[in-house]
Formats: C-alpha cells, structure tokens, sequence
C-alpha cells in the first residue's frame, strides 16, 4: 500500500477544525490482555468498566463474541475528535473460534455495504454516519514464543479488509531482552506467513525526508509494547500514570517504558489521516470492486440459466 502524507493538508485541517474528525477503531484479542484498560488509558475516560472476574466457575462456559460499539468525544491537537471504539468481547475465548472471525469480518463489511448502498442513492443524507473500521488494534498475548495460530488465522484473515495494528499486550510482564526477541519473532511470523499489517507506508518519491523517517521509526516499534493503567501516583512533583511492582513502577506514557505514547500519537494524531484515507481508497474500493463483481457475475450467470 502506497501512503499519501500523514499531515493534514490546509484544506481538509480547516474542515476538520469547523467540523471535527470522525475516526473508529476495533481492539481484538483474548479475554485478560487488558483490552478495557487500555482503551480507558487512551481515552483518558473511564469508556467500559472492569471486568467482574470473581466467578471462576463461569470460565468454561462458551463465550459468545459481542460486538460493542462506543463513542466518545475528545480534543486532541486542537481539534475536536469523534472516536469511536469497537469492542469484541468474546473473541479467542472458545475452543472453535470460526464463529468470532465471522463476526468481526461480517461487522467491518457491513459498514461497507451501508456507505455503498448510501452511493447508490439518487437523494443522498446528509447526517449520513460513515462507521467505517480505520484501524484495529490486535492484542498478542506475551508468550515469549511467537504468534499462535490463533493470531495468525485472524489476521490473515482481516488484513486484505481494515489496516491491522499488531501489539503486544501487558508488555511489562516480560524483560526488556525477552521483550525483544519476542517482537522480533513476532514480525518474523508476519513476514513469513505474509501477513498485509499496516506497516507505515511511504512513497520515497512523494513522502518528504522527515514522514520517511518518523515512519521508519515507527516501523521499528512493531509489534507496538503496551500497557494500561488507570492509576495515578506522584513522582518528582508530577502524577503519573502507571503499575506498581515490589520492584519498581512502570509508567505508562514514559517511552522508555512502554510504546503506549507512540502508539497514541500515531492514531490519534499523526497517522489518522493517513489510516483513514487507507481504508477509504484503497480498502473500500477493494471491497466494492469485489462485491459489484459478484453480483454481475451472479447476475450473469442467472440470465444464461433462465435462457437454457
């Protein structure tokens, strides 16, 4: 995928400030990777409560996949920002998870079919809510060993549909060294399976030296390490957010720490534009190209069986 510059031209920044931005993101992954914090930690809003865990006896009960769509209203570099968040509770938590797949790929191409069937309106509305999925963000659990094949299905799976951010999730529970060799092996399994995640795209002939270098940066950092934490203590005269250990503190937003603020920057602010007009040129039209051909092609088919 070819990218265009992440910042926001003149024009669409002023529509943007008038306006505000519209932006919608799914968080995936297993139940206990800290997914409700998380979002919680980036919108700096408690947006879903914590999860009641006080009743062993209900975990081998199969789980059926919930898709729960949220929307909060935030501020970020000035501008008024609309994100939505999507939430798949249920996901992996089964022994047979075909189901969750279906559900979280059937849920992203709906909102493809509604922006569709809106194009081909004579009238068009203009309250029309686009609720397409710019970006979700895949939750790996930090097993020191790689993707499973759970990961693996998933993504494979979604990538050709909405731009995947692969983290890895409560990345505090692993040491430094181990942590690294853990994302090393993780993108070494993207790369052999071929998986299409979203990879900080550029155009060396368009892009200037600066995009080309930020998103080399962040290249680096994938899988992106994260932690949450709604808590707060004070350190050197300033509240930080943060986990407590016999050993020591973790601060969330310190980049030494974790990737957290990195990846915070790059949704809600650098890559937005970028993720957005992705899903909209290149992953929609993918979409609708397909799906106008399946149905002429049906169409077709249809016509020589009525003529025999």
């Amino acid at each position: 995928m070819s990218s265009k510059a992440n910042n926001m031209s003149p024009a669409i920044r002023r529509k943007a400030v008038k306006k505000g931005l519209q932006f919608t993101i799914m968080i995936v992954g297993c139940s206990g990777l800290g997914k409700s914090t998380f979002i919680n930690t980036l919108c700096e809003s408690p947006v879903f409560q914590k999860k009641d865990n006080s009743f062993p006896d209900k975990a081998a009960i199969e789980k059926t996949l919930s898709i729960t769509p949220v929307t909060v209203d935030m501020e970020e570099d000035g501008l008024k920002l609309s994100l939505t968040v999507v939430d798949t509770p249920g996901f992996g938590d089964n022994i047979d998870n075909e189901t969750s797949f279906d559900g979280i790929l059937n849920y992203i191409e709906q909102q493809y079919d509604t922006i569709l069937a809106e194009e081909s309106r004579i009238k068009r509305n203009p309250k029309f809510q686009d609720n397409r999925v710019h970006a979700v963000l895949y939750f790996i659990t930090p097993t020191g060993h790689g993707l499973r094949q759970l990961d693996i299905e998933f993504m494979r799976r979604l990538a050709p549909r909405v731009n995947i951010i692969p983290v890895v999730a409560k990345s505090d529970s692993l040491a430094p060294t181990e942590l690294a060799i853990f994302k090393k092996r993780v993108m070494e399994d993207i790369t052999h399976y071929q998986i299409p995640i979203y990879n900080f795209p550029y155009d060396e002939e368009e892009d200037d030296d600066e995009t080309i270098e930020e998103n080399n940066e962040l290249r680096e950092l994938l899988p992106f390490a994260v932690i949450g934490s709604e808590d707060e203590i004070q350190i050197n005269g300033r509240r930080v957010r943060c986990r407590q250990y016999p050993w020591g503190v973790v601060e969330v937003d310190n980049s030494r720490h974790c990737d957290f603020s990195k990846l915070r920057y790059m949704l809600l602010s650098s890559h937005l534009q970028d993720l957005k007009e992705i899903t909209e040129s290149i992953l929609y039209e993918q979409y609708r190209t397909e799906k106008l051909s399946r149905d002429g092609q049906y169409d077709e088919e249809e016509e020589e069986a009525d003529e025999e």
